[in-house]
């Protein structure tokens, strides 16, 4: 196919154990989704979680150097367990959604905190805190079929090898499979989807000169470091 300009190539991300990539189309992400989280940035908890997205060239692939971003001085880290969507569809059952995951990543959900909370006093959408570019590491997808589906493990992130978040998946409000049939409601899933699940409590600043490190049982880990 012709194009009046030159297309852009497809993000992707490693996939453990094969040579091929994992091809990826959207980013959705959860807000909210651990009770120490919402309660720590002073939510009301009794909200559920909710959807936003980010654009998909705004994958940073583990071991990259990104530079701090502008319109922020308050730039935070937020470590989450992504689901890469291998089978797509509308209406997904809770009892088959598994059936629609390829695998698992550890990913990061970079935050420009006060421009989120600037536009979320002013009614305004989040986007400006959440999507920019550089704004989506992840790192290489863990396929199912050798990792089996996370329900539970550690997820951990630490800033130059001081640990400021640790929790466990099982404490996730939603899991993969409710998370999976309340998105597909309203929006078509495909497959190359990445949904980024929610981050546990304790999210804070990042400077330049920083390096970050997130883990999660059975994913490994994922590093970047702040040019």
């Amino acid at each position: 196919m012709d194009y009046v300009i030159a297309a852009a190539p497809r993000p992707s991300l490693p996939v453990v154990g094969t040579q091929a990539r994992f091809p990826v189309h959207r980013i959705y992400c959860v807000g909210r989704n651990y009770l120490a989280h919402v309660r720590e940035l002073g939510y009301d908890e009794k909200t559920p979680p909710f959807f936003f997205s980010k654009a998909s060239d705004m994958i940073v692939e583990d071991g990259v150097a990104i530079p701090y971003p502008p319109l922020t001085n308050n730039f935070h880290h937020e470590v989450e367990l992504v689901v890469a969507i291998g089978k797509g569809g509308v209406n997904i059952p809770v009892e088959s959604a598994l059936d629609c995951v390829y695998g698992y990543a550890v990913g990061f959900d970079m935050t420009r905190r006060d421009a989120q909370q600037a536009a979320a006093k002013q009614g305004h959408p989040w986007e400006i805190g959440k999507s920019f570019d550089y704004s989506a590491p992840c790192g290489s997808v863990h396929p199912a079929a050798q990792v089996g589906h996370l329900r539970e493990g550690e997820i951990q992130l630490s800033v130059n090898g001081q640990v400021r978040q640790r929790s466990d998946l099982s404490l996730m409000i939603w899991d993969a499979p409710h998370i999976l049939n309340q998105l597909s409601q309203q929006v078509s899933l495909e497959p190359g989807d990445l949904i980024y699940t929610g981050t546990p409590e304790g999210v804070s600043p990042v400077v330049s000169g920083d390096t970050i490190v997130g883990r999660i049982a059975r994913l490994g880990s994922l590093t970047i470091k702040i040019a």
